[in-house]
C-alpha cells in the first residue's frame, strides 16, 4: 500500500527577504496538492482523467510575486469571514463595528489585507489518516476592523485513499465573527483556456440565500424549484446561467450562497463531473453554506500559469460557509465567536473519475 508523502521547498521571498515555502503532498498516481505558507493558498492539484492522465485541474500562478498582486483569491484561504459584510458594518453586543471596505460599497473576504494577503507559520505533519501541513496565523484585534485577537489554524491532509481534508481551527479573546472558507478555482478539463460551463453540477441545496445588487442578502431564503439555481440534478453549468433571471443579473452569472442540507455534520454538498476528462470532484463540508461562484468577473486580465489568461468563466469556486452577512441578519446561523468557545469546520474534497 502506497503511502501519502509531503515535502516542503523554497517557493520564493517576500520584499523584505522573509522566505516563503511550498508544501507538496503526494500519493503517486492518485493525487499531488501543492500548497503555499503564504495566503494558505492551493498551488496546483494534480488527479487523473477516466484515462489515467494526470493534470492540474486549479488555476492559479507560477509566480509568488503574482500572488501577491493577485485580486481574484486564487487558491487562498479566507477570513477572518469570507463573502460580504453590508458596507462592513454590523453591531455586536451594543457595539457598532465598522470593516474596511474593499468591494465597494461592501466588506468583501476578510478586507484588503485578510488572510488571503498574510504569510502563515507552516509545518509538516503525518497522521494515521495521511500526510500535510498545518498553517498558523495570528489576526490581532483591529485587523481589517475587527475586534478581538483570534488564534487560526488550518490543517490540509492528503488521505491515504487520496481526498483532500482541509480542517479550521480557531480561538478568540473577544466576540467577534469567524467565517472561514476556501476560494480555490476548479476547472477539471485541466486547461484553463476552456471555459467550466460544460462541467455538471449538483448541489444539494433547496433554497438560495437572494442578494441585492450589490450581492448583499436580503434575508430571504429562496426555493430553488423552478429557477436558474435548481442543482438538485445534476445540470450543465451553462445551461441557465445567462437566464433571464433578476439574481443572474445582479451577479453576471452564479455568485450566491446555497443553504445546504445536513448542516453540522459532514455532508456531501457539492459534485461536479466533467463529462470529456471523466474527471468527478465531490465537495462535502460541515458548514450550512455553499458559495456558488461561475468565474463571471475573470475577465481575461489576470494572467495565470505558463501565461494564460483567465477567460470568463474559464474557473469556479465551490465555498464551504457560514451565510454570508450573518451578523446583520440575526435569523442566520451565527458566525459570532466568544472567549472560551472554539470554532471548527471541515472541508472535505474527494476526486475521481468515470
Amino acid at each position: 500500500m502506497q503511502t501519502v508523502t509531503v515535502q516542503r521547498s523554497p517557493f520564493d521571498h517576500l520584499a523584505d527577504g522573509t522566505p516563503v515555502e511550498a508544501f507538496t503532498m503526494e500519493l503517486p498516481g492518485v493525487a499531488r496538492v501543492r500548497v503555499s505558507a503564504y495566503a494558505g493558498a492551493v498551488l496546483s492539484i494534480h488527479v487523473p482523467d477516466r484515462d489515467g492522465r494526470m493534470g492540474d485541474v486549479v488555476l492559479g500562478f507560477d509566480t509568488l510575486d503574482e500572488y501577491l498582486a493577485d485580486e481574484s483569491f486564487q487558491g487562498a484561504l479566507i477570513g477572518r469571514s469570507g463573502n460580504r459584510i453590508a458596507r462592513g458594518r454590523f453591531t455586536l453586543d451594543g457595539h457598532e463595528h465598522q470593516l474596511l471596505i474593499n468591494n465597494a460599497p461592501n466588506h468583501l473576504h476578510g478586507g484588503p489585507r485578510g488572510f488571503h494577503k498574510r504569510l502563515w507559520a507552516a509545518e509538516t505533519v503525518e497522521t494515521s489518516e495521511g500526510a500535510g501541513v498545518r498553517l498558523r496565523l495570528t489576526s490581532d484585534d483591529g485587523d481589517q476592523g475587527y475586534p478581538g485577537t483570534v488564534d487560526v489554524t488550518v490543517t490540509y491532509l492528503l488521505t491515504s485513499e487520496g481526498a483532500l481534508r482541509v480542517e479550521y481551527d480557531a480561538v478568540t479573546d473577544t466576540p467577534t465573527p469567524v467565517n472561514l472558507t476556501q476560494h480555490t478555482y476548479w476547472n477539471l478539463t485541466a486547461d484553463p483556456r476552456r471555459e467550466i460551463l460544460g462541467h455538471r453540477l449538483r448541489l444539494n441545496a433547496d433554497a438560495i440565500t437572494p442578494v441585492d445588487e450589490t450581492l448583499i442578502p436580503t434575508g430571504e431564503l429562496a426555493a430553488v424549484e423552478g429557477t436558474p439555481f435548481d442543482f438538485r440534478d445534476e445540470q450543465p453549468i451553462g445551461a441557465r446561467a445567462d437566464a433571464d433571471d433578476e439574481q443572474l443579473r445582479y451577479a453576471g452569472g452564479y455568485d450566491h450562497n446555497f443553504a445546504l442540507r445536513g448542516a453540522g455534520t459532514l455532508a456531501l454538498a457539492a459534485r461536479v463531473h466533467e463529462p470529456e476528462s471523466g474527471r468527478v470532484l465531490e465537495v462535502h463540508t460541515t458548514q450550512p453554506g455553499i458559495q456558488f461562484y461561475s468565474g463571471n468577473f475573470l475577465d481575461g486580465t489576470t494572467v495565470g500559469k505558463g501565461g494564460i489568461a483567465y477567460a470568463h468563466r474559464t474557473g469556479l469556486c465551490l465555498e464551504p460557509q457560514a451565510y454570508p452577512d450573518a451578523p446583520n441578519h440575526p435569523h442566520f446561523s451565527s458566525t459570532i465567536l466568544r472567549p472560551g468557545e472554539r470554532y471548527s469546520s471541515l472541508i472535505l474534497y474527494r476526486f475521481g473519475a468515470e
